[in-house]
């Protein structure tokens, strides 16, 4: 009977043990959940990728300004967004390339079209066609959006793994004042090096005619600097932005309070 009644006592203190143990693994448990749901879920999202924070306007010597409806305005993004209009989207019909002019046009009038200007800016070691002082052939360049490194090359299906994106996306631009332009001030705003990055193909067409409400970077140390910059496009060219894509704006530079506006130099 004494072995029975030690073995129960055994028994019992090796439940109490296990019963502890698995106290802790639930705590445990419950302080990993309370972290992940607070701020791990950021930290265990895919990681922040390398790459620019900002992207460059003109290259001094050959790439001039394009005029815009008024100067941008510097100082601190998020106060040029409170000046600017906040209104819902006019009707997109009518809305067709066209109304910008013809793509790509030599607007600066340096004797090369808008694209092969912006790929130039941008490529780090742009290299031209042969017998050519305007057309790129290849280049390679550290990519804003996603930030990885990416190779051009000129050619029927390769070209489009680089695209010039407008930063403002014209379809956007049209629904938020630019059908109140003039013509001219139109295929301004679509060849101003200000509002043009030359990005990953992908990005770009996932992209499409998104705002900052419904589309950014997947690079976010690019997000300041690309809100910043749509910012001062429309502030350059008397756009509005709707109440959600001044929201998004406001959260985006809440990570950045002072976010300067992009102003052309």
């Amino acid at each position: 009977m004494t072995a029975t009644w030690n073995d129960f006592r055994r028994a019992r203190r090796r439940s109490r043990q296990a019963w502890a143990l698995l106290a802790v693994g639930l705590l445990a448990l419950a302080a990993v959940l309370v972290w992940f749901f607070t701020a791990g879920q950021f930290a265990v999202a895919e990681p922040e990728t390398a790459g620019p924070r900002e992207a460059p306007v003109l290259a001094a010597g050959w790439m001039k300004a394009v005029a815009p409806v008024r100067p941008v305005p510097g100082g601190r993004a998020v106060e040029v967004l409170e000046t600017l209009p906040v209104k819902g989207r006019a009707a997109a019909s009518g809305y067709d390339r066209s109304a910008f002019g013809q793509a790509w046009l030599d607007v600066d009038r340096n004797g090369c079209d808008t694209r092969n200007d912006i790929l130039r800016r941008d490529l780090a070691d742009a290299r031209f066609t042969e017998g050519s002082r305007c057309r790129i052939g290849a280049g390679s360049f550290q990519e804003p959006y996603t930030g990885r490194t990416i190779e051009f090359q000129r050619g029927a299906e390769s070209s489009k793994a680089v695209q010039i994106d407008h930063v403002v996306a014209l379809g956007d631009a049209w629904q938020k004042g630019a059908q109140l332009l003039t013509a001219v001030q139109r295929q301004h705003l679509a060849n101003d090096p200000l509002n043009l990055i030359a990005v990953d193909g992908q990005a770009n067409q996932d992209k499409s005619a998104s705002d900052a409400a419904t589309w950014l970077p997947p690079n976010k140390a690019f997000r300041c600097h690309y809100v910043a910059r749509q910012i001062s496009v429309k502030a350059a060219y008397g756009l509005w932005v709707t109440p959600a894509e001044k929201e998004a704006m406001e959260r985006v530079l809440g990570a950045c309070p002072e976010q300067q506006t992009v102003v052309p130099r």
